[in-house]
């Protein structure tokens, strides 16, 4: 995520100053708006080509927020607040015994602009690296209604619920990919140490080969002689994405293409809507209103695309129109879906019925994910036995030809 420079002034009037990471100047604008602080000024920093030495090690030493990281924070927040300890010990002990070094030099700084006078929702909102926005908010809502330690119990359970779902979808992709890398690595011993054995006798005998030994040998003497080329370019490929996915209309692209994966993208779409229900759900059950509940969950979603067809909805909500027409013109759901939002919105029962949402979608989700190994085991079949035919009209064939003429 890029940093910005801000200026904004508090709800006592006093000029605040400082940079941050965001997702973009209009998500920072609302972070502050959030925390009662008018934003002045805020502004992209560029950053420079040439990284300084230090400044590079101490990039690569900030440990990344996971959901389990999350979870256990809002666990013990819920704990803590549950048990009446006062805000700013229950995170000062935190800090303390943190076992994520990010999360720790964050709750520190929130225990400064804690003791300043800050909210705790604001606190949050000027580390959107570590509290992700839908956090925030729900806090934000919980120091409203003076529920803060039942929202904090609402966020565990909606982290561990999205945690299971990301780790089925894992595990479910995991055998795939370990038969695609144990496919490309036997390619490569075979292509730089089983065919160069062989071409010796080939050469030694002195017959015409079939095509498919030639172009296997041809292969294996490019490998052998350009790896470090094929080297440069795999390396090049890995930075060229990853930079590409460092920007917004890169990440855009590879949010709404990867819905598209054979097999997997419709897995993928459906747990991500799980996410946007059980969302959606927590935020308009604590009392936020439909538009800003919308808002919220958009950027909670992490898949860009989605969060777009999100937004969409919240501007026809906004316009005057329904959320099931709204959620109609989207193209997401299945008539299935919205029929059950059409329900939940004549009966006034919208979140009881973002309920049913989520439990239908994870209930597709959970039958696609039992269902893959044996819809992709045909598929590695057809590439193994396409490998094993490569190599036995390129390997085994000139050698029966070669017997042939020696008899």
């Amino acid at each position: 995520m890029p940093f910005f420079q801000y200026k904004v002034r508090d709800s006592e009037g006093n000029l605040l100053e400082g940079q941050v990471e965001a997702f973009s100047a209009e998500a920072l604008a609302s972070q502050f708006q959030a925390s009662h602080a008018i934003p002045i000024s805020i502004t992209e920093v560029i950053e420079k080509k040439g990284l300084k030495l230090g400044k590079f090690f101490s990039a690569r030493r900030k440990t990344k927020i996971k959901l389990d990281d999350l979870i256990l924070f809002c666990r013990q927040m819920y704990t803590l607040n549950s048990s009446g300890v006062p805000l700013v010990r229950a995170i000062r002990g935190l800090v303390e015994t943190s076992r994520n070094p990010t999360l720790g030099e964050a709750l520190a700084k929130v225990v400064e602009d804690l003791e300043s006078g800050m909210e705790l929702s604001g606190a949050f909102s000027r580390h959107a690296h570590v509290f992700p926005a839908l956090l925030c908010r729900m806090v934000q809502v919980g120091e409203v209604t003076g529920k803060l330690d039942e929202v904090f119990m609402r966020l565990a359970v909606y982290f561990e619920r999205e945690k299971d779902t990301i780790n089925r979808v894992k595990s479910a992709l995991r055998y795939p990919s370990f038969v695609l890398v144990a496919i490309a690595v036997a390619v490569l011993f075979i292509s730089l140490f089983v065919i160069p054995a062989f071409e010796k006798v080939f050469s030694a005998a002195g017959a015409q080969l079939p095509l498919a030994t030639r172009i296997l040998m041809a292969v294996s003497s490019f490998m052998q002689h350009y790896w470090y080329v094929l080297g440069v370019i795999f390396v090049l490929l890995i930075i060229a994405v990853r930079q590409a996915l460092k920007t917004e209309k890169g990440r855009y692209t590879w949010d709404r293409y990867k819905l598209k994966i054979p097999l997997v993208g419709d897995i993928i779409l459906r747990s991500t809507l799980v996410r946007f229900s059980r969302g959606f759900n927590m935020s308009y059950t604590a009392g936020v209103p439909l538009s800003q509940a919308l808002g919220f969950t958009a950027r909670a979603v992490s898949n860009a695309y989605v969060g777009e067809k999100i937004e969409a909805i919240r501007n026809g909500i906004e316009r005057g129109d329904t959320l099931t027409r709204s959620a109609t013109q989207t193209g997401m759901f299945t008539p299935l879906v919205l029929q059950m939002l059409a329900v939940g919105e004549e009966s006034g029962s919208v979140d009881t019925m973002l309920e049913d949402v989520a439990e239908f979608y994870e209930r597709e989700v959970d039958y696609d994910l039992k269902n893959l190994s044996s819809a992709i085991e045909p598929i590695m079949i057809v590439i193994i036995g396409g490998m094993v035919l490569v190599l036995a009209l390129g390997v085994f064939l000139p050698m029966w030809n070669l017997a042939s003429i020696a008899r």
